[in-house]
């Protein structure tokens, strides 16, 4: 079961011939938009050669050759407008002579055939095709039993991928051996390359799946940028040792950052890479990835080590080991481990605001089972404080052991039976450490059709805990819940400039009863709040975690509507309106927070508007009635133009907590130039959070990116300034560091 290989190389003789140094040191017009509207993130395109013209060799490329077979066992087809023989023995073929064998094709002014040798010659306009490769060459030799044949002045074109060349000659050796001498690689135009490999010489080893070269060159234009006396590298996906794309970047908190991966093959199912970096300010680290994979485990260790670190004169390191197991159908075991050596580390090695500002780093180890109505797990969690600005009396509890046990089970007719429990350990440095049981057993009774559904539950939560206090060590709880969530579904058809709509009215309510049970003498191990949202109208406990259960006595109302095309089935406009009604007043609360008495929670709204494949709006705002103030608002604006362009602009706001406006766009100037920027700013902090500006030009065989980038890279806003270049050279790779990944995630509907 072997791993995937980091560079993908499928080649025959001289197709891989000249890919090889590829690996070798193992290294708008206006149209339908290529990413659809409301896609969060774009896939990454394929490769586009369309800036490329066309190499002179395919005009005399031939159409419907086979593409499958074996050539050994086919027989050998000899053609010519003229054909000579003087003793049945040679033959002399002129005037669009040919030898074919199944997909093997050659063709020449001129060809001498020996019938019992099979050896052959080829003189003026040697043309040569197979599955793979289309050459010409001013003369050739060989055989056709055994298959061997020599050219000279090649100049050649791959079939099967991008890529040409020239060599001063090839000899075939056999259909898994072949050695060029002065050959060039290039995926540009062969009369103008932009870029090109060129070796002395290349040994391919088909059946090994290797190759090797002598005094490589790599050249941009005429202009040689490195040399290396001797590579060998993978010429089909059998993986191969060696040197990967560097990464090359700057910020002025690392300066130069330059990394320099080296790959091991160590084994089919395992391997490592080992990444040196250096960073000018800060000194250099070695980084580790090891890679493994059996019949019932995969995982990933990583590792990173600056053994001192100049700015803070201190060690630094990071430890990851992610591993996934199955023992059998019904169970599987998954661990995570995550360390850092001190609580900055994602603040001055993390690349990205959203590393940066992790505040907390999480472990956990569980072995989990689940059957056709059953689902169990037993393991623990413990996490680690990344955040600097925060105290160890913040760190979560460790929760060790940790079991679930969930079921559901059909009883009779549509009333199903289940239960949801927990046991768990907790325990934390100078806080009440404690055991707790959570067992919530239920039936419920769902009734559906097409146009309906009444969905009644009746359950009992009991909630018990074993405290390491001096009083009251034995607290408990237990509520019944009840709750009927019914809905209706209403259709019209509706005709809007000659097109076919249905529209939907699908009103929502859901009652909810939870008596008031006092909860102030039960500790506060892992529950929060959940923040109010839509799906908030439909829960049976606001918070998350055992430890609090609300009271209720509420009914929500809601009302959906949506307008779907009918041609395309697509939904252009989705609207939500709800509201939690109170009938009783709200006295679970969390300790620091007064009873509440509200008749109604805040309104939700949601608006999603899809004009058309080019447009995009959303809204959603909280309107709290209790305060008289909007407690949460976002709206969302996305325009396509062109097949890549695109703009969006937002505004998010949450009341005490954030308001930030985000603007981005891509820009395609033409099919071979594009701008891209961002800016994000919080009026909440009077601060930008990130900007950055770029430019990205792309021609028929590479393309570069350059990004200027300003960003708050820790909890204290500090911002910190990056210089990113990416140059890729299609078809082989790119060095610098990958920006298409981070464009990708900052610019919604990037590509």
């Amino acid at each position: 079961m072997p791993l995937p290989t980091p560079c993908h190389l499928r080649r025959r003789a001289i197709t891989a011939a000249i890919v090889l140094i590829l690996c070798a040191p193992a290294w708008a017009a206006e149209g339908s938009p290529t990413c659809p509207i409301g896609t969060l993130i774009c896939t990454k395109p394929a490769l586009d050669w369309s800036l490329c013209r066309k190499n002179d060799l395919l005009d005399f490329h031939v159409d419907g050759l086979p593409t499958t077979g074996d050539r050994a066992l086919a027989d050998t087809e000899i053609k010519g407008s003229q054909t000579r023989s003087s003793d049945g023995e040679n033959y002399v073929l002129e005037g669009d002579a040919s030898i074919q064998q199944l997909d093997q094709l050659i063709r020449a002014d001129r060809f001498t055939y020996a019938r019992s040798s099979t050896a052959w010659t080829a003189q003026g306009n040697v043309r040569y095709q197979d599955r793979d490769l289309l050459l010409s060459a001013n003369d050739a030799k060989g055989t056709t039993d055994p298959n061997q044949a020599t050219v000279s002045d090649v100049r050649y074109q791959l079939l099967s991928s991008r890529g040409n060349g020239r060599a001063s000659s090839a000899v075939l050796v056999d259909s898994e051996h072949a050695n060029l001498d002065q050959a060039t690689f290039s995926t540009c135009a062969l009369d103008s390359p932009g870029w090109e490999f060129r070796a002395a010489d290349i040994e391919l080893d088909q059946a090994n799946g290797i190759g090797r070269a002598h005094d490589v060159t790599f050249r941009i234009g005429d202009v040689p940028v490195f040399w290396v006396p001797y590579a060998s590298f993978p010429l089909d996906d059998r993986r191969k040792s060696g040197f990967l794309y560097p990464e090359i970047g700057y910020s002025n908190e690392r300066g130069f950052d330059i990394a320099a991966p080296y790959y091991f093959n160590l084994a089919p199912n395992y391997d490592l890479t080992l990444t040196p970096r250096l960073m000018t300010q800060r000194g250099l680290m070695l980084g580790g990835q090891f890679r493994y994979l059996t019949d019932s485990s995969r995982g990933t260790v990583e590792a990173e080590w600056l053994p001192n670190d100049r700015d803070t004169d201190s060690r630094r390191s990071l430890v990851h080991w992610d591993n996934a197991t199955r023992f059998s159908e019904n169970w599987a075991a998954a661990i995570t481990i995550n360390h850092v050596s001190d609580d900055r580390y994602f603040e001055d090695f993390g690349r990205s605001l959203n590393i940066a500002a992790t505040t907390l780093l999480p472990s956990s180890a569980y072995l989990r089972g689940q059957g056709n109505w059953w689902k169990a797990s037993i393991g623990g969690d413990e996490y680690q404080i990344t955040d600097p600005t925060l105290p160890g009396s913040v760190e979560p509890y460790r929760r060790l052991p940790r079991a679930t046990f969930d079921a559901d089970h059909s009883l009779v007719g549509d009333l199903d039976a289940g239960l949801r429990s927990e046991f768990v350990s907790f325990s934390k440095d100078d806080a009440v450490d404690g055991q707790r049981l959570d067992l919530y057993p239920y039936l419920a009774y769902p009734v559906e059709a097409a146009a309906w559904f009444v969905r009644p539950e009746l359950g009992f939560r009991y909630t018990s805990y074993q405290l390491d206090r001096d009083a009251d060590k034995s607290p408990h709880r237990g509520v019944p819940i009840a709750s009927v969530d019914a809905g209706l579904r209403f259709e019209r058809a509706l005709t809007f400039a000659g097109d076919g709509y249905t529209q939907t009215l699908e009103p929502r309510l859901y009652y909810l009863r939870v008596p008031y049970r006092d909860q102030d003498n039960l500790p506060l191990f892992d529950t929060q709040e959940v923040p109010f949202s839509f799906g908030q109208l439909f829960r049976s406990n606001r918070f998350i975690g055992a430890d609090r259960q609300m009271d209720a006595n509420n009914l929500t109302i809601a009302l959906t509507s949506r307008l779907i095309e009918d041609a395309s089935g697509d939904e252009r406009i989705s609207a939500t309106l709800g509201e939690i009604r109170y009938f009783d007043d709200q006295r679970v609360q969390l300790p620091g927070r007064e009873n509440t008495d509200y008749a109604g929670s805040a309104y939700v709204g949601e608006l999603d508007l899809r004009i058309n494949d080019r447009w995009r709006a959303t809204f959603s705002n909280q309107w709290n009635p209790n305060s008289d103030r909007t407690d949460l608002s976002a709206v969302g604006i996305q325009n396509r133009f062109g097949t890549d362009g695109v703009f969006n602009l937002s505004y998010r706001f949450r009341r005490d907590l954030l308001e930030q406006a985000d603007a981005s766009v891509l820009i395609p100037l033409n099919p071979s130039w594009r701008l891209v920027g961002r800016w994000n700013y919080s009026m909440f902090d009077r601060k930008t959070l990130e900007a950055f500006a770029g430019i990205e030009h792309d021609s028929c065989c590479v393309a570069w990116r350059l990004l200027a980038r300003r960003y708050v890279h820790n909890i204290e806003r500090d911002t910190t300034n990056a210089l990113y270049f990416e140059v890729e050279f299609k078809g082989v790779g790119s060095i610098g560091q990958k920006t298409g990944d981070f464009l990708r995630r900052a610019i919604l509907g990037y590509q």
